[in-house]
């Protein structure tokens, strides 16, 4: 998901860059929902296995 977030980043600074404003804004809205996305899941992820490796040993 971080993957798709850099691509989307890239793609709104080069739509941005050549002048395409309401691309890059869309772009760049999606890479900022992918990465906070993948930071929360990752987050959840990380809490559940420190829970479970507890609850196992």
């Amino acid at each position: 998901m971080i993957k798709w977030a850099i691509i989307f980043a890239v793609i709104g600074l080069i739509a941005g860059a050549l002048g395409f404003t309401g691309a890059a804004g869309a772009a760049m809205g999606i890479a900022k929902f992918l990465f906070f996305a993948a930071i929360i899941i990752a987050v959840v992820l990380f809490v559940l296995g420190v829970t479970i490796y507890k609850k196992v040993t």
